[in-house]
Order: C-alpha cells, then sequence, then structure tokens
C-alpha cells in the first residue's frame, strides 16, 4: 500500500510531527528516533518533519535554517536510517524538483495556499501535496486549492487547518472547518501547534502550547481529522524557531496515549 493510501485509510490517526526547522544533524535525528518509537509502539503512521527553509520570519534577525543543500541531506539521512517518509515544505517554485527527491510529501504554507504556480510545481513533482488552509481564508476557498493540484492529474492531497486570524496577534480554530474541508473528499490534518501561536507578538511569535492537548483531542472527536501535524523540540525554550509553541518531546507520549483514548 502507497503512503497516501496507508494515511487516508487509518483506523487511528496519523502523525506528522518533528522540530519547526532544521538547527543541525544531531538534533534533527535524536528528534526522529524518538518520534519513530514513541509512534511504532502504539501502531500510529508517522511522517517526520522540518523546515530546511524557513522564509516567513517575524525578525530580520531570526533563524531561517540551512538552506535546501543541507537541509534535504539531513532529511535524506533521517529517511534512510529510520525509514520514515519525510515532509517539508516549499516557497519558491524552483525548489518544488529537488525537494520532490527527498520529501514524501511536499507542503504549501499557509501563507503561499493561494500562490496558483507554487501549488502547481509541487503537484507536478508526483508527490503527496499537503496545502495548509491559509489564515486568512475560509474553509470552502481550499476548493480552489484542490483544483490546482487537481490540473496537474495529482488527487493525493491532505488538507490542514492551522488556526484563523483572529484580530491582532491572536488565531482561533472554527472545528465547522475539518467537516467542511473532509466533506471535499481528501483527509484532514489539524495543525495543533501552529494553531497555538500568538502571531509577530514583538519579535518572536508567541504562544500557548498547554492547550495542545486539549485541542488535538477535542479535534479528533469530532470524527473529521485524520492526522495531527504537531511541532515538537527537545528543549523547545532553546529552539531557534518557534520556541513558545512546540510541544516538550518529553510529553509527546504523554499527549498521544491521550489523544487515542478518544477514539
Amino acid at each position: 500500500m502507497n503512503l497516501y493510501n496507508k494515511l487516508k485509510e487509518t483506523d487511528k490517526f496519523f502523525v506528522i510531527a518533528g522540530p519547526c526547522v532544521i538547527e543541525d544533524e544531531k538534533i534533527t535525528l535524536q528528534i526522529a528516533e524518538s518520534l519513530k518509537e514513541y509512534t511504532q509502539k502504539r501502531g500510529l503512521e508517522l511522517v517526520f518533519k522540518a523546515s530546511f527553509l524557513k522564509a516567513n520570519r517575524t525578525s530580520i534577525g531570526s533563524y531561517a535554517g540551512p538552506g535546501i543543500s543541507s537541509g534535504l541531506n539531513i532529511l535524506r539521512k533521517v529517511k534512510e536510517e529510520f525509514l520514515l517518509p519525510i515532509l517539508t515544505d516549499i516557497h519558491e517554485s524552483e525548489d518544488a524538483v529537488p525537494t520532490a527527491e527527498i520529501a514524501d510529501i511536499i507542503q504549501i504554507p499557509a501563507f503561499l495556499s493561494r500562490q496558483t504556480f507554487l501549488i502547481k510545481a509541487a503537484a507536478a513533482t508526483g508527490r503527496i501535496v499537503n496545502i495548509k488552509k491559509g489564515q486568512f481564508m475560509a474553509p470552502e476557498d481550499m476548493e480552489s486549492a484542490i483544483e490546482k493540484c487537481l490540473d496537474f492529474s495529482n488527487s493525493n492531497i491532505l488538507l490542514t487547518e492551522r488556526g484563523t486570524t483572529f484580530g491582532y496577534h491572536n488565531l482561533v480554530v472554527d472545528f465547522r472547518s475539518f467537516a467542511i474541508m473532509n466533506d471535499m473528499g481528501y483527509p484532514v490534518v489539524y495543525d495543533v501547534t501552529h494553531s497555538l501561536q500568538q502571531p509577530s507578538s514583538g519579535k518572536t511569535t508567541g504562544g500557548t502550547p498547554h492547550f495542545a492537548e486539549m485541542m488535538a483531542r477535542a479535534a479528533l472527536a469530532t470524527g473529521k481529522v485524520k492526522g495531527l501535524f504537531i511541532e515538537t523540540h527537545p528543549n523547545p525554550s532553546e529552539a531557534k524557531s518557534d520556541s513558545a509553541t512546540m510541544l516538550p518531546l518529553g510529553k509527546f507520549e504523554q499527549m498521544l496515549d491521550r489523544c487515542l483514548e478518544v477514539l
């Protein structure tokens, strides 16, 4: 069974998890090893995620990642050493083809979810395309993003909810969006940690990760969510990106167990 069907047909939920951005090879491999152990023990499908470049940063001085060449080399090692499928995001159309050589899933960032040529470039690789719903978009607007993938005969699509802008420096999750996007016929993913961001709070992004378990359980309880997207780090306070929102790696197992209780 190919990866897309495995994710789509799981009788539990699948997990997309990893650090926000690749910091170095050692910590990336450490996180991947732990996540594989945690999910395998519970019979959950795992996709490892990490960004090689973060183009959308609050401050000019914020760490943006190692870049496409070094980043993909590290993700290749994760893939080969732990036999894990890989998800990473792209910001430029020309990055799609080299990224597809390593990644099983190419992600379209939320702020770029209306970029026609970026979506088409990802779809044209034949890889699974995960489209994050923009913070400024209604769930029904995702039909247009789907059509752009289908234009290149790629129906291997995931749709991810990551919260909607609610005034300044805040996001909310409208749980109706899970049902609306699910009705489009593609697996829906809930991006737990990004939905708890407090965007651009000063020179960094704030967040409320202490709500992660509650929100993940509630999302799964709708029966409309197939996957959970969770960014995690051994020491979030020391992380180079999204330090205020990532789930501590030491709390990951507890969260999985609590989420499995909902099923």
